[in-house]
């Protein structure tokens, strides 16, 4: 891979960003959920949604802040 990946075995990162599916993996274990984020250029999240959605909306949130 060309990118790095994270590993987050005690869930601190997938807590953190509101990520946690509790009991959402293989029997029955708390696992992260996918995310979109925006991201101003101070760092400030802007925007996010579960993936749920899909890149339309995304998109659309883009351009909003443009």
């Amino acid at each position: 891979m060309t990118f790095p990946l994270l590993s987050d075995h005690s869930a601190e990162a997938i807590r953190r960003y509101d990520l946690l599916l509790p009991k959402g993996g293989e029997d029955g274990r708390d696992i992260g959920g996918t995310a979109e984020f925006l991201v101003d250029p101070s760092g400030t999240v802007r925007w996010r949604r579960l993936a749920e959605s899909g890149p339309d909306t995304f998109l659309a949130a883009a351009k909003v802040l443009n």
